[in-house]
């Protein structure tokens, strides 16, 4: 039993370092490569290596051994120029689902998430029907819980980027999205305020004053002064906010 659970434990570390060594060869040897080259260098069969990342990552990102080094590589199949194959296979195989699923996941690493966003901005920025895709998975309440609870820098930058490259050029979704940057005013992170108002102020002339944007823009700029004031009847309300 004993020489069993040795030998079982002696082959994860195998199979542990040999993916390990595949990914960063990978990674090495195909950066920066367009779709013609991936092609040439796996005798067009890359789309079958891509789908087989992709499923490994849908299956193993909870445990998080190699997420990172996964998303990696996805990512040369998806940033690959020349042509957008590889990122039609990517979400036909449910890609967009498990980036956000990763967002999601609590045990993710700021890093890995910040990875995750960086994929997610490259499916955004190939068109409209793209960022259409990313929204209707549910995907700007994920990204900006992302942006409003991150704890580095570099998670809430990625997030802000992607959710601005969401509201352009996506009418259909466009009100959802910059709501959703109403309310995140009134998270705790400076961070994430000072970026959020960047955007509603390279925006705002995209839409006429919505009203809800009045009680967050006091929450953020008099916290203490909404504390020690009481409660005001509905019409007094209106008129402090206008």
């Amino acid at each position: 039993m004993i020489s069993i659970l040795s030998n079982r434990i002696s082959r994860n570390i195998v199979l542990s370092f040999l993916r390990d060594r595949m990914l960063n060869t990978f990674l090495s040897q195909n950066t920066g490569k367009t779709f013609y080259e991936l092609e040439l260098e796996f005798a067009q069969v890359a789309s079958l290596f891509l789908a087989r990342l992709t499923t490994w990552m849908r299956l193993t990102y909870m445990f998080g051994t190699f997420l990172g080094l996964q998303l990696k590589a996805i990512g040369i199949f998806l940033s690959a120029s020349g042509h957008d194959q590889y990122l039609m296979e990517f979400l036909e195989d449910g890609g967009v689902l498990t980036l956000l699923d990763i967002l999601n996941h609590t045990e993710t690493k700021e890093e890995e998430k910040s990875e995750a966003l960086r994929l997610l901005l490259t499916v955004s920025n190939a068109g409209r029907k793209y960022k259409e895709i990313i929204c209707e998975s549910h995907g700007v309440k994920a990204i900006a819980e992302c942006l409003a609870k991150s704890n580095t820098v570099e998670t809430q930058e990625a997030a802000w980027a992607l959710l601005e490259s969401l509201l352009h050029g996506n009418p259909k979704y466009q009100n959802q999205i910059y709501k959703g940057l109403i309310a995140l005013m009134t998270c705790t992170s400076p961070q994430a305020q000072q970026l959020v108002l960047h955007t509603l102020h390279t925006v705002q002339s995209m839409h006429e004053i919505y009203f809800p944007l009045g009680p967050p823009t006091v929450c953020l700029l008099f916290p203490q002064f909404l504390k020690q004031t009481p409660t005001l009847p509905p019409t007094q309300t209106h008129q402090l906010m206008c």
